[in-house]
């Protein structure tokens, strides 16, 4: 697919979710005002529009249809929590639609400063066909905590974004066998078998000839129940009461990365008085710290 014809999709569904509701007299008057038309009269047909909406459902699932409670044929966006409720699918649209608006608009390139980003996504596609196929994989990867770099298998569970960083979460089988053959043993700790290994951090990668299956149960976001970045803990979730003076309760409200993980829990704001707010929420307070 074209680049330009996927920022198509994603101008349109960011229109949409802008404006809620237009018709599509007013969807092609935004598109030729856009600025990624290809010049005056550049239109959007009709049915390049319904093209384009077949598109976006096949592959971002989101369905935009006609609103049959507004006057005036207009569209909207029918199911919004679908691109609310998925961090991935989401921070796609936004990052295309920031990159739309820079191309748009040629001159904000040197009043707009990225921060740079790991090269973990050289990694992202053949990661992402190993664990299609269930392939196991053997990489060789060195830890911050690490003077020297190991090559070992993995399993690929999942990919998991951490401060614009990129990670597999992975089951390591030689860490399975360990705790296998000293269990009960006095003295022994047991090792952590499924691990986030940062993928900036690997240098080697190939897919091997034998699958593996999911451990029974595993699920990504009970794996992170109560955690935030891509730290896991098995202690129980505990009952967190904060309390915040002056101009920090705003701070906290608009989440800050540590506390943006706790919101999958209940969570309450207590006023208790002008310069002071209780903010009550669950999460994970003890954690052994695992740097991979």
């Amino acid at each position: 697919m074209p680049a330009n014809q996927f920022g198509r999709y994603v101008w349109l569904i960011d229109t949409l979710r802008h404006y809620k509701h237009l018709s599509y007299k007013e969807i092609n008057e935004k598109w030729q005002q856009s600025g990624l038309s290809y010049g005056d009269g550049d239109e959007l047909p009709l049915r390049t529009f319904h093209n384009h909406r077949k598109a976006i459902l096949d592959i971002f699932n989101i369905i935009i249809e006609i609103d049959p409670d507004v006057k005036g044929y207009k569209y909207h966006i029918m199911n919004p929590s679908e691109l609310e409720g998925d961090g991935l699918r989401s921070w796609l649209v936004d990052s295309y639609a920031t990159l739309n608006q820079i191309q748009a608009d040629s001159k904000l390139q040197d009043r707009i400063e990225f921060e740079e980003i790991p090269s973990g996504h050289t990694w992202l596609t053949i990661f992402m066909q190993a664990m299609r196929e269930n392939k196991v994989m053997e990489i060789t990867h060195q830890g911050f905590n690490k003077n020297y770099a190991n090559t070992f298998e993995i399993e690929p569970y999942c990919l998991k974004v951490a401060k614009r960083r990129w990670y597999i979460v992975a089951n390591n089988p030689y860490y399975v066998k360990l705790n296998k053959k000293h269990k009960g043993e006095e003295g022994y700790s047991p090792r952590k078998e499924i691990c986030a290994y940062g993928l900036d951090r690997i240098s080697e990668v190939s897919v091997l000839d034998k699958t593996f299956e999911i451990k029974k149960g595993f699920n990504m976001k009970k794996f992170y129940e109560g955690c935030t970045g891509i730290i896991s803990s098995d202690d129980p979730i505990e009952h967190v009461v904060l309390r915040a003076y002056w101009n920090a309760p705003d701070y906290l409200r608009t989440l800050p990365p540590v506390f943006r993980t706790f919101l999958q829990h209940p969570r309450k704001s207590l006023i208790i008085n002008n310069i002071c707010i209780v903010f009550s929420f669950f999460g994970c307070c003890k954690k052994n710290i695992y740097v991979y």
